[in-house]
Parts: C-alpha cells; sequence; structure tokens
C-alpha cells in the first residue's frame, strides 16, 4: 500500500512539474481575494460591476452608503478619479469600473501604491457595457506622495 502511495505522489509531481496538472489549493491560498464595495443602493452600474467581478473568481461583498463621498475621503482618494463605486481588496483602493484584469494585475504585482481607479463611468468599460458605444480609457494608479498616472489603458 506504501508503494502505491509513493508511486501516486510520484506521478502526480511530475505532471505538475511538466505543466499538466495543477496542485490542488487549500486554506487561503484557494481562496478567492475578497473585495468590498462601497455603492449607493440606487445605482445600477454598480451590481453590473460586481457581477463582473464574480464571475472573474472574485468573492464580493455590498456595502450600500448613504454619504459615499465621505467614504472616498476616507480612503484619500483625488477628487479628479472618483466614481459611483469605490471598493477595496487586499489592503488597496479600486475606484470605478476597473477591469477585473486590472484587479488580478494589481494583486499579482503589489505595487506600492494606495490603489487603481477608473473616474467617471466610460462606455464600455465593466459594468458600463450597455449599447454598442466602448470608450478606450486609462486606469490610473494614484497614492503615496506621487501624482495619479496612467497605468495602463484598456
Amino acid at each position: 500500500m506504501a508503494i502505491e502511495r509513493r508511486i501516486v505522489l510520484r506521478s502526480a509531481l511530475a505532471l505538475v512539474g511538466a505543466g499538466l496538472a495543477s496542485p490542488v489549493l487549500t486554506g487561503a491560498a484557494a481562496a478567492a481575494p475578497t473585495v468590498t464595495v462601497y455603492r449607493d443602493e440606487s445605482c445600477s452600474c454598480c451590481g453590473a460591476w460586481v457581477r463582473r467581478m464574480e464571475a472573474e473568481g472574485f468573492s464580493v461583498t455590498v456595502v450600500n452608503v448613504d454619504d459615499l463621498p465621505a467614504r472616498k475621503a476616507g480612503v484619500h482618494l483625488p477628487d479628479k478619479l472618483w466614481s459611483c463605486h469605490t471598493a477595496t481588496v487586499e489592503g488597496y483602493v479600486v475606484e470605478g469600473h476597473v477591469p477585473p484584469a486590472s484587479v488580478k494585475r494589481l494583486l499579482s504585482e503589489r505595487p506600492r501604491a494606495r490603489g487603481i481607479a477608473v473616474a467617471g463611468m466610460p462606455a464600455g468599460s465593466p459594468g458600463m457595457e450597455a449599447g454598442a458605444r466602448k470608450d478606450r480609457y486609462p486606469v490610473m494608479i494614484f497614492g503615496n506622495g506621487a501624482r495619479p498616472a496612467v497605468w495602463e489603458w484598456h
């Protein structure tokens, strides 16, 4: 029996090493990042953004707030980056209709920043897909004393 277990274990490790199988993750490593979204309850595009994030594997908690500007001020979000909802994930601020891929990049690279933002509500951005129009828009990175700067374009 012990020999069979060793053979199975060696085979599994060989497959993982060859990139043909992925290891099973347990505990915190397997958990999806939890995004907490602060929004006005009546905002429908915020709900659409939440659904996009969930579809991309994020665990999302929604908190309806009456004073969203106070929440934005509390996380030191520059006024010119404001959008309709503010989120936090693993110590970062994510403002507005940021694509899930950008949030994944943020969590992977872990830059020294307060967060990333998509200012306003660009047509075609996640949660704003209604209609045929799709604007090109920047995802801005901000915080830690630096001026907001373009991090990537979508």
